[in-house]
This record gives C-alpha cells, structure tokens and sequence, in this order.
C-alpha cells in the first residue's frame, strides 16, 4: 500500500507508484521527542524510587502507587535511543515504516517500535581484479574502488535484502560492462580509450552506478580505477604493439622536424648568396640532411677535398 502524503505532488509519478504492486520507501522523519540527558537520569531514578517504594513501603496507597508509578517507568524506558554521530535509527511500528532518526542525541520514541541500525558513513568498495574483454576484444584486467554512503535509510532497509551485497554486486557489474564499452587503447586522436582517458571513463562509471544504486538509497561519492592491464596471455604482445606505435610516433616528430631544418637550411643559403646550388645538388644536400637529421645513430661524415662536383 503506497500512502501519498500531504507535501508530495499529486502528478503522474505518484499516481504510477500507488498503482504499483510494490510499495515506493522514501526516508522520512520519524515522530520523536528529544530527550535531555538531565530528565533521563531523573527518571531512572524516580523508577528505582518507585520500586523500593513499592518494595519497602508500610503504607498501602504508598506502596500501590509505588507499583504503578515503576511500571508506568519500566514500560517508558525502553522508548530512550542514542543516536550516535553519523548514525540512524529505522524504526518500525507494527510491521510499519515509522521515520528515521539521523540527528546525534537522546530520543523518546514509541517503545513498542523495532529499531534498526544504519551507518550513514562513507565506506569503500574494492572490487577483485576481473578479467573482460574490451569494446575491441582484447582480453584485459580492470579493478576499481567505490567511495559510497547510505542517503536514503528508509530504501536500503526495505526495498533490497542486503544493500551492502547490493553495492558488491552492482559496482562488479558496472565495472564489467564499462570495460566493455571503451577499448583499452585507441590511437586515434578523438576517441576515448580506458588508458588515456581517466576522467572521462572515471566519470561514466560513477554515472552508471549511481543509476544502479539509486534503488538501494546509495549515494555514490567518487569512483576510481585501481588497476587496468591486459591479461597474461596477450599482454607481451600488446607490449611489442605500444612500443611499435611510440617509435612510428617518434620518427613522425622527427621528420616534420628535419623537414623544417632542410627548409630553413636552403632558404637561408639562398639569401645569403654563399653557394649557388643547382636542382641535383639541392636533391643530394636535402637527402644528407634527412640522413643526418633522421637517422638513429650519429653519421660518420666524409670531408670532400675535391670540388662540389666531384
């Protein structure tokens, strides 16, 4: 049975969830009266009076209204909670979802209801290494931990069985398929790979668990991956592959470099009249110093003692 109350907007949304076979838990206050320490103490001890009263009194009314005082404050007791700092009480009243306590002090509350215990604070999760293919195939290993904390008491109690397991299992199963949806590396310069893109990959999986745990009452704080390689078998190779693609990234740098020398180079000797360079021999000195400028090991130069012609 789904109550609507009096401040919730009377709209489509709430009409779908009073319709719905299940009830919709939102956390709520619960009706309490804050209790001062001063008047706990003074009335555990007006019940220890009543009952030596009731006990040791030699008059009759006396002791009577002894009893009826004790256990008036016998069955009042049980209604004081502490709640301690970053702590909530769910209480229950006869199989009802009754309020939540969150607010650190000494409360009276209906002492017939059940109490339960939640943490509101921040907790981690980190998750085993789990090995999944990427969005191009290659077997890889991914691991990532969870910052996370309990926002809705009253759907973490009730609409799942164990909102702890719940956040395990969601956050290994977002991870899974996050691994999925980037590849691990991917050279071209706009796409989004899950090496080279932390941020952005980091965000997508908060964004997705925060969807997932949204049914439990968890508020995701931040996720981050803790571990991201290939797998055993393939990972000497995609090793060869990465070292391949630094050292064509390497020679791309050097050439556009070398060619910005060799045309500095020549339109310098042409402004300076210092030599007169025909087409072959412009050919021959841009293919030296492409050899020089390029090349991997020093050049062992050759002193010409002849003319430039020979």
């Amino acid at each position: 049975m789904y109550v609507i109350s009096a401040d919730e907007p009377v709209g489509d949304v709430a009409l779908e969830a009073a319709l719905s076979p299940h009830t919709v838990y939102r956390q709520r206050p619960a009706r309490a009266f804050e209790c001062p320490p001063v008047l706990a103490v003074f009335v555990i001890l007006l019940a220890c009076g009543a009952v030596v009263a009731a006990v040791f009194a030699n008059f009759a009314a006396l002791r009577i209204a002894g009893i009826v005082v004790a256990v008036v404050l016998i069955l009042l007791l049980p209604g004081l909670v502490v709640v301690q700092p970053n702590e909530a009480r769910v209480l229950l009243f006869l199989g009802r979802y009754a309020g939540t306590l969150d607010q650190a002090r000494l409360w009276w509350v209906n002492p017939l209801t059940k109490r339960k215990k939640v943490s509101l604070q921040v907790r981690n999760f980190q998750s085993e290494r789990i090995k999944v293919n990427d969005a191009s195939g290659n077997p890889i290993e991914i691991a990532a931990v969870v910052v996370w904390r309990v926002a809705d008491t009253a759907r973490a109690t009730f609409d799942v069985e164990d909102f702890e397991q719940f956040v395990s299992v969601q956050s290994e199963t977002a991870i899974r398929h996050l691994a999925g949806e980037y590849p691990y590396d991917d050279y071209r310069p706009d796409a989004v790979s899950l090496r080279a893109n932390a941020d952005e990959v980091r965000g997508a999986l908060q964004v997705e668990l925060q969807a997932r745990l949204e049914t439990a009452g968890v508020e995701v704080v931040e996720t981050r991956l803790t571990h991201l390689a290939y797998a055993p078998e393939i990972a000497e190779v995609m090793l060869r592959r990465q070292q391949a693609e630094a050292i064509l990234a390497a020679r791309r740098t050097l050439v556009i470099g070398a060619v910005g020398l060799v045309q500095m180079a020549l339109a310098q000797l042409a402004d300076s009249d210092l030599v007169e360079l025909d087409t072959e021999r412009k050919a021959s000195m841009v293919s030296n110093l492409m050899v020089v400028l390029s090349g991997d090991h020093s050049p062992t130069p050759v002193i010409n003692t002849g003319t430039l012609y020979t």
